[in-house]
């Protein structure tokens, strides 16, 4: 059974940092490109960031570049997203998500369809 479970999420204000981490189990981590989505209620589900399988190339939407930062520990199966100088406007619920033998920009296609699983997601709110 296949596990993707994110974790750190929470209230920060803006300016301020947060470091979320998504651990799967269940797959073979090495097979999978890694990325993170956010969607906020009443809008579309938007790819923030991605990661190939060993964590040498990377993807980020550009509202979010040079202020978050994908990387991935696959000894520990985890994937995380650094994002610092936080603002209101990235306050969503944020996706963690495993793309088996995916490019790393997967995360980049707007049907989701290289998703192979999804995590159930945390809340990140960001105060003005």
């Amino acid at each position: 059974q296949v596990q993707v479970v994110e974790s750190g999420g929470g209230l920060v204000q803006a300016g301020g940092s947060l470091r979320l981490s998504c651990t799967t189990s269940g797959l073979t981590f090495d097979d999978y490109a890694m990325g993170w989505f956010r969607q906020v209620s009443g809008k579309e589900r938007e790819g923030v960031s991605c990661i190939g399988w060993n964590g040498g190339s990377t993807y980020y939407v550009h509202s979010v570049k040079g202020r978050f930062t994908i990387s991935r520990d696959n000894a520990k199966n985890t994937v995380y997203l650094q994002m610092n100088s936080l603002k209101p406007e990235d306050t969503a619920t944020y996706y963690c998500a495993a793309a088996g033998y995916k490019r790393y920009d997967f995360c980049s296609n707007s049907d989701f369809t290289d998703v192979g699983y999804w995590g159930q997601g945390t809340q990140v709110t960001v105060s003005s």
